[in-house]
Order: C-alpha cells, then structure tokens, then sequence
C-alpha cells in the first residue's frame, strides 16, 4: 500500500504547467514539522514536494500561495533521470489526490482574513428556554 497524508505549509508559490497535451500540473513544496524537538528545542521540518494535476492543479495554483497551510492525501512516487553533466538524478514526491486548504482565507488585498458571515451572538439573556421534551435525542 502507497498512502501519504501531510499536513503543513507551502515554502513557496505554487509552480503552474501545461503539459504538451494540456493537461495543467502544478508543483508546490510543503515543509512538515517533525513531532519531536531537536536538542535545541525547536522543532525541524522536512520540505517534501508535492505534484497535483488537472483541476485541482489549477486551484492550487489559485488559491494557495506561500505560508499558506495544506492537507494533501495521495502516494509517494520516484523516478530517476540524466542530468546534463552525466550523473543519475532522482527524485522523490507526492502525488496527491486531494488538496485540502487549511486555515482561514485570505482577502485578494492579503491584509487581513475574511471573517465568514454570520449573525452577531446574542447577549445570554436574550436566549430563549428550550423545553428538553422537544430535543430530538
């Protein structure tokens, strides 16, 4: 089984492409932080690329932007190449199947989250009794 769930947040912008048969692909690097603390005291984090493709590559591409937090599920692949001065090169990254944006979201000016909308909370009281006969559990 090849299964892999990050959660963290992007050291970079996300790099948008097109393949030759424009299919888009997009390639972002996430740093996790390790659960432990080193000696010290800080926590180190690893930086793991991670390749998404299609629809999801080109809401990435939108959406996310460096510092912002991520959940990624997908599999981990390698593959190896020539680089130009002879030697073997290789590679190891996710692909992901999913991309969730984690956090709140940002306004397009990126000054400050924009806060959902929702009604202000009533002054306690101003709450109405419920009648525990009427609980549907």
């Amino acid at each position: 089984m090849n299964k892999v769930i990050l959660i963290g947040n992007l050291s970079k912008d996300p790099e948008l492409t097109t393949t030759n048969g424009g299919v888009s692909v997009c390639r972002f690097t996430i740093a996790v932080q390790r659960r432990f603390q080193n000696a010290e005291g800080e926590r180190d984090a690893d930086f793991i690329n991670v390749v998404v493709w299609r629809a999801q590559a080109e809401n990435c591409h939108k959406y996310l932007k460096k510092g912002s937090k991520c959940a990624v599920d997908g599999r981990i692949q390698t593959s190896s190449y020539e680089a130009q001065d002879g030697t073997r090169r290789y590679v190891t990254e996710v692909v992901a199947d999913n991309v969730e944006f984690v956090g709140t979201r940002q306004r397009e000016d990126g000054d400050a989250p924009v806060a959902a909308k929702s009604q202000p909370a009533k002054p306690v009281a101003d709450l109405e009794p419920i009648d525990d006969d009427s609980l549907p559990f």
